[in-house]
């Protein structure tokens, strides 16, 4: 008896944890979806931010900008965005494999150069503060600066990066993120914020050149696009911290899903367990019945 006792306090265990699991799941679910739906409100403002560019590089002009000013790597910063919260699975562990990597190709492309590892998320920060290598060092992006910021405080984190590429504090600023594809499926990337290097990424822009014979800018191509360029920055830097977002909360779905899988696995072998036992007890007194009758 002691025995289906235990089982029983098991099987309730097992069953609350199912249930805990199934509404993180459905909670997660939830969250992907408000993540794409401000993509979606994003993807307007930068389509027109990548029109404006296209029809800017298509003069074939040069233009004068500190932001495209390339030079002589001698300090990186790489910005590497995790999670706040667990149970998320191996979202950042895989972040943090790929940081690795990151770090070793900045190495190999600029030697003897310094990198500032910025975590934005607490379980990257604690991963980040193991690193023990020379020339690598680990800076906090700030009060506020977390995976959960709101948009004013992602302009606002972008813009310090910025000041610090401008005076020459930092040379090469890259970001690391998981990319969101689909529910089932993130991919660890890498995005260079600055020096800026512009691209079209719409294929109906590549033809811009011919079309240009019809625009007058005003006041002038430079102008405009240093007034577009910080906005082209601050599109992508939103988009980045939209989709880890989105990944975070895909891969947590997934562990989610796999625990709800483990516990319902366990759950009917407990059950089953419970049933032999209870029907072992049952036999035992029945028998113990018939054999106090024969005696008598």
């Amino acid at each position: 008896m002691a025995t289906l006792k235990a089982l029983r306090i098991r099987i309730g265990s097992v069953s609350s944890s199912e249930k805990i699991t199934g509404a993180m799941k459905m909670i997660s679910s939830a969250k992907v979806h408000k993540n794409e739906m401000e993509l979606k409100r994003l993807l307007p403002f930068r389509r027109q931010v990548d029109s404006i560019m296209a029809h800017l590089l298509a003069t074939g002009l040069e233009f004068n900008s500190p932001l495209i000013t390339r030079r002589d790597v001698k300090h990186t910063a790489i910005v590497v965005f995790g999670s706040d919260d667990g149970l998320c699975g191996a979202y950042n562990i895989n972040i943090f494999k790929y940081l690795l990597t990151r770090i070793r190709a900045v190495r190999d492309e600029n030697p003897g150069a310094e990198i500032t590892v910025i975590p934005v998320g607490k379980k990257i920060a604690n991963a980040a503060k193991k690193l023990d290598l020379p020339n690598v060092s680990v800076e906090s992006p700030g009060e506020g600066i977390d995976s959960k910021m709101l948009p004013e405080k992602v302009n606002e984190f972008t813009e310090s990066l910025r000041e610090k590429f401008s005076d020459g504090t930092l040379d090469l600023v890259q970001t690391v993120y998981m990319r969101f594809v689909s529910m089932s499926k993130q991919i660890p990337q890498t995005e260079t914020l600055f020096p800026v290097s512009p691209e079209i990424k719409n294929e109906e822009q590549q033809d811009k050149k011919d079309d240009n014979k019809f625009y007058l800018f005003e006041p002038d191509p430079d102008s405009i696009f240093n007034e577009v360029l910080p906005m082209f920055v601050l599109s992508t830097m939103q988009e980045i911290t939209i989709e880890n977002r989105s990944s975070e909360q895909a891969a947590r779905v997934m562990a989610m899903q796999s625990a709800n899988d483990n516990a319902k696995k366990l759950l009917e072998e407990l059950q089953l367990e419970y049933n032999k036992l209870r029907q072992q007890a049952i036999t035992t007194e029945l028998l113990d019945i018939l054999g106090g009758q024969t005696e008598r």
